[in-house]
């Protein structure tokens, strides 16, 4: 946790959730995954020119400080990677304060042709071998989902200028879409056709991300949208006593919400598939749904033994498609 393993394309760090409170919602960036390290190659942020192209017309450079200088604080909001999906280490999943400009304003710069309906968000790669990624950074999305969702270029995040490593110096994110398309590095915004292919990077992530089958068109690419998701995070051993001063145990599992839209959701929770699922005991409303809240549950467990925490919506109406593989369940052993 805490540590960059590998480089490039092959560079991870995980993010040591257990440790979260209500005071701590925040991740110091020095803790924020990384699921891509910066390219060795890295232009000095000194040179950065975001290329503006396609639409038939000239093409346009914004330079580094011109964004800066209309970045402004844009929230909080969580990131998680597509393939977060390992128990031992899960962990590729962090928030941040982030600050940068609009998406609106920057595509405002550069007024393609209309029928030029997508834009292409492409960062810096420098292409070296990989054993876990395919080499190739871009995302095509309709500028008003962009719009809708309230992307922006990001300049700074946690009050500091981004570092190399989490897209240093101008970053895309795209609040509640999975961080597969919050391009780092970002060189150059195309407007492209309706009928533009699908990048080779969406397609890498196509599973991972809900698609049904690998589209072949950017148009028939469902958005990377993030379901609602729970898990636990750490599990507390209590001693306490009863009204004869017998001392017992009791077990508080602490946990995360993210995701979705709703504000309120209400959550239930079972320890083994052989029991009912029960509701949570504290589950707060979400201050914002682009973050995560915190929720926890006393528990007293049978008898010793391995349990597996598993974790549902109450409202059956809201997807949550990885809730309901069991993707999120987590194993914890009762001494």
């Amino acid at each position: 946790m805490h540590t960059l393993l590998g480089a490039g394309l092959d560079g991870r760090q995980f993010t040591d959730l257990s440790t979260l409170s209500s005071e701590t919602l925040l991740t110091p960036t020095a803790r924020f995954y990384i699921r891509t390290a910066a390219p060795s190659r890295l232009p000095e942020a000194s040179r950065w020119l975001v290329t503006m192209g396609g639409g038939g017309r000239a093409e346009h450079a914004l330079r580094l400080d011109e964004l800066q200088a209309q970045a402004r604080p844009m929230g909080v909001h969580l990131l998680e990677c597509a393939g977060n999906n390992d128990p031992a280490n899960f962990g590729l999943l962090s928030a941040a304060a982030w600050a940068g400009v609009p998406i609106g304003w920057v595509l405002d710069r550069f007024a393609a042709d209309s029928q030029f309906r997508r834009v292409r968000v492409t960062g810096f790669d420098d292409e070296q071998p990989s054993t876990t990624s395919v080499p190739g950074a871009a995302w095509i999305f309709t500028r008003e989902e962009l719009e809708e969702r309230g992307a922006f270029l990001a300049t700074m995040m946690n009050g500091e200028p981004l570092t190399a490593h989490h897209g240093a110096p101008i970053r895309l994110v795209v609040p509640n879409y999975y961080g597969c398309s919050a391009i780092k590095w970002v060189t150059r915004i195309d407007a492209v056709s309706n009928d533009e292919p699908a990048t080779t990077h969406m397609r890498e992530f196509s599973t991972r991300t809900h698609q049904v089958g690998m589209p072949s068109l950017a148009r028939e690419y469902e958005p990377p949208v993030i379901d609602l998701a729970a898990t636990p995070v750490r599990v507390e051993e209590w001693a306490t006593s009863d009204d004869r001063g017998a001392e017992r145990r009791l077990y508080r599992v602490v946990g995360i919400r993210w995701g979705g839209s709703a504000r309120r959701v209400m959550l239930t929770i079972r320890f083994s598939h052989r029991e009912p699922f029960v509701p949570v005991d504290e589950c707060a409303d979400a201050d914002s749904t682009p973050s995560w809240s915190l929720w926890s549950h006393v528990w007293t467990p049978s008898e010793p033994g391995r349990y597996q925490i598993a974790l549902r919506a109450t409202d059956r109406a809201i997807r949550t498609r990885r809730l309901d593989v069991y993707y999120y369940t987590r194993e914890v052993d009762v001494g």
